[in-house]
């Protein structure tokens, strides 16, 4: 038993004691509950005399919070995802302050250097130099280029935290946001370290260039500041560029007002996108000039406002943004036939573009050119081609681990079915809030299993064939969330169940038990089957042509069937596997009954023609 599991066993008093220990800022209880095991067999005594041996600590630390949030997110436990992620941030904010603590303590250390370098001028240029003070003047020197130096090693490890792992986290949840994901793409604690390391650097430089001039000012034997100064000043910027470089970003993908998703653009249709400076300094407000441009594998003009400055008033949080909305592309006529540069041979909506954003830091002597570039857009012509575009966004950013590979569809690859289920239950979510259950994702991967060998991207885009796949889900996704998205959140609908599945269901259950499912014929159509003693029935699918006249809990309210020699009548009674009708589809009814009903009518004359249509599962 850990040490912990002892703890939670304490009599109340003492459980009371323990909530309020772990009350206090530093370690939350959820860290140590999760990383018990871990937390109890390391050294943390160690840890406090041996710097380098803490480092290595925090860092597995910070692995093993990423590992607990991974297990989180495959078991769907949206709260302790969320929780385990803002404590990884929290300590690494400590970790940053505690860098800054640090600076503060060299300001301290240059004060102190400075008088005894102006005692030191003036007893060297008067003769009255001691022994004394030149060993005081060397120990702050030593001191602060020493100070100086660990500083820089930080500053590296925390860049290489920021720029290798944490941005590209943020880009990879960027593109998985882009198809439906609800994973958390804000920018404003990314903004907060790349500040906090930026302001170190420039510090630094600014302790550097204080050196300078303080051994300017006299000029004796083996000075440290000369000989150390030159290697930590090219550090300090080759450090500051590298980071700079690393902080401007397009924080909200190209996108149309209009489109199915963004990334997919239009020609001569306006879209919009948004950079962002994550190294906030107020000084370079409005001061930096951003420009678009396109790349070259077709040729397109961008047309509208395409130099915008970074400022602060476009961003509802403060950033350094800009915020291009109003921008278009047209496409230019190539005199030779060519495409562009590319000899790869691929659709329209297979080809990737970047879209590329460029401007200039200057900022206390440093001047830094800095480029952002888009995910890869798909561009076209015709709102024929969206779908298929759509796709083709969906699989590159569902499956590519480079953001800037153009020409991926060249050899596409193919996708492991629970990536490719967990990306179909985020279009979903992100329509309707609510995603496809384990179920739902096992009719639908039997359906593509019993069709298709693998799942490859040219078989999910056959443009010449109606029936893909992906025609089918789109068509299911656009009615949902066009006329079904209540009921869907609801769970009133099982949707996505193959007649098979359905018919052993309903085969046990009481007559006039029913349950809602697409259809897997009618593209974009939704039925019913309910159990008529002995039989299973089912009627026509409703598509969007019935949907758009009658809301379906009003079909379902006031269907009849109409038999020969029989009065008509309901037969749903029970929505599966027992709920009553009217308690599972009340709330949604209007509040006329009856004849009274205003689409009654609609009723008798449309659906009792469609009630005859009834087959046996």
């Amino acid at each position: 038993m850990t040490q912990w599991d002892r703890l939670r066993q304490l009599p109340p008093v003492y459980i009371q004691q323990l909530h309020e220990l772990y009350d206090r800022d530093g370690l939350p209880m959820d860290v140590r509950h999760y990383l018990s095991a871990w937390i109890e067999k390391q050294e943390w005594q160690r840890a406090a005399r041996d710097h380098d041996f803490a480092v290595v600590l925090f860092q597995v630390l910070l692995e093993n919070l990423d590992i607990q949030h991974s297990r989180f997110v495959q078991e769907e436990s949206f709260l302790l995802q969320h929780n385990i992620r803002r404590y990884k941030q929290n300590f690494q904010v400590c970790k940053t302050k505690t860098k800054l603590s640090d600076i503060l303590c060299m300001e301290h250390t240059m004060v102190c250097l400075e008088e005894q370098q102006d005692e030191f001028d003036f007893k060297f240029q008067t003769h009255k130099l001691e022994g004394k003070q030149i060993k005081k003047v060397w120990f702050y020197l030593h001191s602060i280029l020493s100070d100086i130096n660990k500083v820089l090693d930080w500053t590296d490890d925390l860049i290489n935290l920021l720029v290798k792992k944490e941005l590209v986290e943020w880009q990879r949840r960027q593109q998985k946001a882009c198809i439906g994901a609800p994973d958390n793409v804000c920018l404003d604690q990314l903004e907060k370290w790349f500040t906090s390391v930026a302001e170190c650097l420039f510090q630094v430089r600014g302790f550097l260039s204080k050196l300078e001039e303080l051994s300017g000012k006299v000029s004796y034997e083996n000075d440290p500041v000369k000989a150390r100064r030159p290697a930590l000043q090219k550090r300090a910027d080759t450090l500051l560029k590298e980071l700079l470089k690393s902080a401007f970003v397009v924080e909200t993908q190209p996108s149309m007002p209009q489109g199915k998703g963004p990334l997919v653009l239009r020609t001569n249709v306006q879209f919009s996108v948004k950079t962002r400076l994550l190294v906030k300094f107020p000084e370079l407000n409005h001061s930096m000039k951003v420009d678009v441009s396109m790349d070259r594998y077709r040729r397109f003009n961008v047309m509208g406002t395409t130099t915008k400055n970074l400022n602060m008033a476009e961003s509802q949080n403060g950033g350094m943004v800009a915020d291009f909305r109003h921008l278009t592309l047209k496409e230019q006529k190539s005199g030779g036939g060519s495409k562009g540069v590319s000899d790869i041979s691929l659709s329209v909506t297979e080809e990737l573009h970047l879209i590329y954003f460029n401007t200039v830091f200057e900022l206390k002597g440093l001047a830094v050119g800095m480029q952002a570039c888009s995910l890869p857009v798909v561009i076209i012509s015709n709102s024929s081609q969206q779908q298929s575009a759509w796709a083709s966004v969906l699989w590159f950013n569902m499956l590519s681990q480079d953001p800037k590979d153009v020409v991926f569809f060249a050899s596409s690859p193919a996708a492991p079915w629970p990536q490719f289920g967990e990306m179909l239950s985020w279009q979903f979510l992100s329509a309707t809030k609510l995603g496809l259950n384990p179920d739902q994702l096992e009719m639908i991967a039997h359906r593509l299993f019993g069709v298709y060998l693998c799942l490859k991207q040219p078989i999910l885009l056959q443009e010449n064939l109606p029936e893909t796949f992906w025609v089918w889900f789109d068509g299911i996704l656009f009615m949902v969330k066009t006329y079904l998205v209540d009921l869907w959140k609801e769970g009133l609908i099982m949707g996505f169940v193959s007649k098979g599945k359905e018919k052993s269901l309903l085969k046990k259950k009481k007559r006039g038990t029913f349950l809602l499912r697409f259809s897997e014929s009618v593209i974009g159509g939704i039925t019913f089957s309910w159990v008529e003693t002995p039989d299973v029935k089912t009627v026509q699918p409703f598509t969007k042509e019935d949907l758009s006249q009658i809301p379906f809990h009003e079909i379902i309210r006031n269907f009849q069937l109409l038999e020969a020699d029989n009065v008509p009548e309901n037969p749903l009674l029970y929505l599966y596997p027992d709920t009553p009708k009217d308690r599972a589809f009340g709330k949604y009814y209007t509040e006329k009954t009856g004849d009274d009903s205003p689409y009654i009518k609609y009723i008798k004359t449309k659906l009792v023609f469609v009630s005859k249509d009834v087959w046996l599962v």
